[in-house]
């Protein structure tokens, strides 16, 4: 199963896509849920990982920040290292939202379709709120 999931700044869950199919990509699930206008629209912006890259092509005004990508031929300049350094330092507690979310091992063997699993999801969603505002 595939899904997006926006935390706030603490890493709580505050919202999940519904499940599609695992060999769909982060851009084409960002593209179909409409995440770039939503955020625009609500004036806020999202940390994002390198799987995002391209998907905000305002580089003026980006809504979505993503790392800098090295490959063979290109290496990252100092700034650009140090701008990844800064980008994972803001994530990590986005990551820790996701990984709570993995703590229920229901996701872990799930096997089913995706209408199916998205209540599934939307229901844990509810419970990890509720168990984190304890």
């Amino acid at each position: 199963m595939h899904f997006l999931a926006l935390t706030d700044e603490r890493g709580r869950l505050i919202w999940i896509s519904a499940a599609r199919p695992g060999r769909t990509h982060d851009i084409t699930a960002a593209r179909h849920d409409h995440i770039l206008a939503y955020l625009r629209a609500a004036g806020l912006g999202a940390f994002a990982d390198l799987g995002f890259r391209g998907l905000d092509k305002d580089v003026l005004d980006p809504v979505i920040v993503t790392g800098f990508h090295a490959s063979r031929t290109y290496k990252l300049t100092p700034g650009q290292k140090d701008a990844n350094r800064v980008l994972a330092v803001g994530r990590a507690p986005v990551e820790h939202g996701f990984a709570h979310l993995k703590n229920w091992r229901t996701l872990t063997k799930l096997r089913t379709d995706p209408a199916r699993a998205t209540r599934l999801l939307r229901a844990l969603l509810v419970l990890t709120n509720l168990e984190v505002n304890r």
